[in-house]
């Protein structure tokens, strides 16, 4: 009675009405109230959660103590050491294999694929047994770490390539990537500056190729091993010049006969020279050593470990030139984990169908082929209301990445995105953009339609691969990160271009374990490109963001001055212009005879169509590149990108002409990593540039002039 009594003082009134009006709810209106409350609990629990980041995004770098240079360097590094390697038994290119087949437990390694089939994959040892028996075969044909015979590799991605370099590495030997869009002149060139005496290709054609490279004069080559089958014809010819001619499987058997110990290099011995195609000149040979690329494979995999760590069960698509250090870099990071390569069948235009098959984790893109996508999908947007779903998803979903969120399973992945995540396979989670810069309208787009960590970085050769790269969970675009944990970045002053280093912008320099040793037997460019103190100077100008990131924003290599002796960057032009919808490709030119600007526009063919019937004019491609009223809403369009971008009255180009043929790296004006030859495009177009200058030169004496809008041509301050 006691206890009932206690009870009853405790109970509360309130709790009894609450009570009493639930017993007299409906049923249905209980079962929506269980429902409601299970859906909110299910949400809660299930709702996306933003990324952690690795630093304070507000700040993602830091000023280095001392010296005086206001260099920066990465948050993530507890001093000012940079980094130098990740794993302590992986601190050359041959240990990171050996780590691939410890953690992989010999798993599978290097896969490729027939028309239709699915991927065949070598495994971690067999790849290895492979190497060293090239490598052994080499060493018995007189090369050796102590020699100054080199190796070139000539050919398409593909797991003998890999091999191959294994090989070297496994012997220290010095392997020379060789690629046939440099022309014949330059491959002799190569040739002969490195001293390469095998050259180990993929077909027949570049065992030709190498034959008119060397022809009729001295050379070093003393024998092709071949991947694939060739014919007798093709041995007549090489014996013509002195060449032997062998095939792969052959001098595996050499050898697996006369199989060597394997000679491990250490980190400052010479893993690779990379020939960096240039935009004038003679390429020049960039060495790098096992600890060049081995502190930037290390700094890579620091920037992403707590979110995106590789492991046994990822899985790249190797697609881009094996012959430049970005792949190469990202295929280390894949080895020293022990995951998987996969590579492309050899044809771009069958890429998607590999990515299908392939279903890779890693992804590495360039500019080129996010701009196809991002038109691809705008493309199919072909109706107002479909054009309206995906410009609000894509808001949606923009809104969740500046969040720190990134995620494939959100109600507008389901609806909108998951075609287009799809045909990437499905199962990407990392991708990174280099190699070139990238429209921050296309980069944001894409990083929100993909729904995966999507990183851009910046870089060149002559740092091994990369510099800077943007920080998991800042999900901004128009700028390159923050530096890299290998490195450290300064600006100097650029004082023609008025850019001060005092005012954080100015020529970006870099110093680290990733910098370069020098251009092979070329002191005085090696010099210009690395001063007293060590700093690569890179010829691009940069700025520095107040968060710690860092934005390229000109280039200091091509200024020129014009006739009333303003300076002018071109390639800070070109890139305001080309974020004109009509527009693929542009080029502007000038020089000191003249005052003012001239392009060369290339208009997009597959958007062109559609702008232009919107301005109720039809046609073909080519019939809309001549007509005037086209041009004339292209310059205008490009006059009011120029003014919003900041451009002075003199650094807009004063009239173009429209152009249906792309530059490309097949017609020789692009380099093999996709930049403008300069001095290519000049000449190749100097008829139209010299009568563009004709018809300026009418309008002011009185000609015919065009109808442009009007501009204020007084010089700005």
């Amino acid at each position: 009675m006691q206890a009932q009594e206690v009870l009853r003082q405790l109970r509360v009134p309130e709790l009894d009405d609450f009570r009493n009006y639930l017993r007299n709810l409906p049923t249905n209106a209980i079962l929506g109230m269980g429902a409601f409350a299970a859906i909110t609990t299910y949400w809660y629990a299930t709702r996306p959660k933003a990324l952690k980041p690795p630093c304070d995004l507000a700040m993602q770098s830091v000023e280095v103590e001392g010296g005086g240079e206001f260099a920066r360097r990465s948050l993530l590094n507890d001093s000012d050491k940079p980094m130098v390697y990740y794993y302590s038994d992986a601190q050359t290119m041959y240990e990171v294999f050996l780590r691939g087949i410890r953690v992989s437990n010999n798993g599978p390694c290097l896969g490729s694929r027939k028309p239709n089939q699915p991927y065949e994959w070598l495994s971690y040892q067999e790849v290895a047994d492979r190497a060293e028996n090239v490598g052994s075969a080499l060493l018995h044909r007189g090369h050796s770490k102590a020699g100054d015979k080199n190796i070139g590799i000539f050919g398409q991605n593909r797991p003998e390539w890999t091999i191959s370099e294994l090989a070297c590495y496994t012997y220290s030997l010095v392997a020379v990537p060789l690629y046939d869009t440099l022309g014949t002149e330059a491959i002799g060139y190569i040739i002969d500056k490195a001293n390469i005496s095998t050259v180990i290709c993929d077909v027949p054609e570049k065992a030709r190729l190498i034959f008119d490279c060397v022809s009729g004069k001295q050379h070093t080559v003393k024998a092709i091993v071949l991947m694939e089958a060739f014919d007798g014809e093709l041995v007549s010819q090489g014996q013509k010049c002195g060449i032997e001619v062998v095939s792969l499987s052959a001098f595996e058997a050499i050898g697996e006969a006369n199989h060597e110990d394997p000679e491990p290099p250490t980190p400052e011995d010479l893993a690779l020279i990379c020939f960096t195609s240039g935009t004038t000149g003679n390429p020049k040979g960039a060495i790098l050593t096992h600890g060049n690329v081995i502190s930037n494979t290390a700094a890579f995999i620091r920037i992403t470990e707590v979110h995106c760590m590789l492991t046994v069960n990822d899985i790249h698509m190797s697609y881009l030139p094996l012959a430049h250090m970005f792949e190469r870099v990202v295929e280390g990071v894949i080895l020293i984990h022990g995951g998987r390569i996969g590579y492309f069948q050899g044809d771009i235009r069958l890429l998607m169908d590999d990515l299908k098959a392939l279903q890779p984790t890693v992804f590495p893109v360039v500019p080129r082929l996010l701009n196809r996508m991002f038109d691809k999908i705008f493309g199919q947007a072909n109706t107002p209301l479909k054009r309206w779903l995906l410009d609000f998803a894509t808001r949606r979903k923009e809104a969740e990445l500046r969040s720190g969120i990134v995620r494939t399973n959100s109600i507008w992945d389901k609806l909108i995105f998951n075609k287009v995540q799809a045909s990437l396979g499905g199962k990407v989670r990392l991708m990174i953009t280099g190699a070139a810069p990238v429209s921050p309208t296309v980069l944001s787009f894409l990083r929100a339609a993909l729904g995966c960590q999507f990183y851009e970085g910046y870089g060149q050769t002559e740092c091994t691969a990369g510099c800077s790269m943007s920080m998991p969970g800042d999900w901004t675009a128009g700028h390159v990160g923050p530096p890299l944990p290998c490195n450290s970045i300064k600006l100097v002053d650029v004082a023609e271009m008025n850019y001060l280093a005092a005012n954080g912008e100015g020529e970006v320099c870099v110093k680290g374990p990733n910098v370069f040793q020098g251009y092979l037997q070329d002191p005085e460019k090696t010099a210009e490109a690395i001063d007293q103190d060590g700093w690569l100077h890179t010829g691009d100008i940069g700025k520095w963001l107040p968060n710690g990131t860092l934005k390229i924003i000109d280039r200091k290599k091509h200024i020129f001055k014009l006739a009333q002796g303003e300076y002018i960057a071109p390639e800070k032009i070109e890139n305001i212009y080309n974020r004109s919808d009509p527009v693929a490709q542009v080029f502007v030119h000038g020089d000191s005879l003249q005052a003012c600007l001239v392009g060369i526009v290339v208009p997009d063919p597959d958007f062109l169509p559609g702008w232009a019937q919107k301005r109720g004019i039809e046609g073909s491609y080519s019939e809309l590149c001549k007509n005037k009223d086209i041009k004339q809403a292209i310059m205008e369009d490009l006059q009011m990108l120029g003014k919003e971008g900041g451009l002075k009255s003199f650094e807009q180009v004063r009239d173009i002409v429209l152009q249906t043929e792309m530059f490309s790296v097949q017609n020789g004006l692009l380099t093999p990593t996709l930049k403008a030859k300069r001095n290519e495009i000049r000449s190749h177009f100097r008829e139209q540039i010299d009568a563009l200058y004709a018809n300026i030169k009418m309008e002011r004496t009185g000609g015919h002039p065009m109808h442009l809008p009007a501009r204020n041509e007084n010089k700005a301050s």
